[in-house]
């Protein structure tokens, strides 16, 4: 699932009340299993000048960078720290741990061929799905439309929890970006 689709439906579920340090939690929750890849990628195409063919189809796939990929989407470091946030009592992290975890499993679910190890450091096994939020061979042209249907409602949803209006303009880029995004997918893969 795209990065913002994370961030909206994150926010929505997690963020109660829509505001303040409780929101930041559920962003950063729902961030930080991606943080990596836009990292190492930013730094590999803009700064290395790498061109993105070998950025996408070939680093993407190398065992240094999946392990970095399999440590910032363990179900396992994740579910300790949300048993830890819940033992503690600390509710931010409770917060930040559950949202991560969301992404986990809707990657979990929507990434064919491009999944992630994660049961690490248990595992390095990666889990295929028959179904993808991208590549149409593995019926993206059905879940697209689902999940840009699940980010308005969460939109929507966050709308209605009466959000600043700094927070609905942002809210509305990350929709806006997850609109663009998914046709881009559709149309040329």
């Amino acid at each position: 699932m795209n990065t913002p689709a994370h961030l909206l439906i994150g926010a929505a579920v997690f963020a109660r009340p829509a505001r303040g340090a409780t929101l930041w939690a559920a962003l950063f929750g729902s961030l930080l299993p991606d943080l990596s890849l836009y990292l190492m990628a930013g730094v590999s195409l803009h700064i290395l000048n790498i061109p993105a063919q070998v950025v996408f189809d070939q680093l993407y796939f190398s065992p240094a960078w999946q392990t970095v990929f399999a440590i910032d989407n363990s179900f396992i470091l994740w579910g300790v720290a949300l048993a830890l946030g819940l033992w503690r009592g600390w509710h931010l992290l409770t917060i930040g741990a559950s949202a991560g975890i969301l992404h986990l499993v809707m990657d979990f679910l929507l990434h064919a061929g491009d999944g992630r190890p994660q049961f690490w450091p248990i595992s390095s096994w990666v889990f295929h799905s028959p179904i993808s939020y991208w590549d149409s061979t593995h019926h993206a042209a059905w879940i697209a439309p689902i999940s840009v249907t699940i980010c308005i409602a969460a939109y929507v949803v966050l709308w209605q929890r009466g959000l600043s209006v700094s927070a609905k303009l942002f809210f509305a880029l990350l929709l806006t970006a997850e609109l663009w995004v998914a046709w881009q997918w559709i149309m040329y893969f």
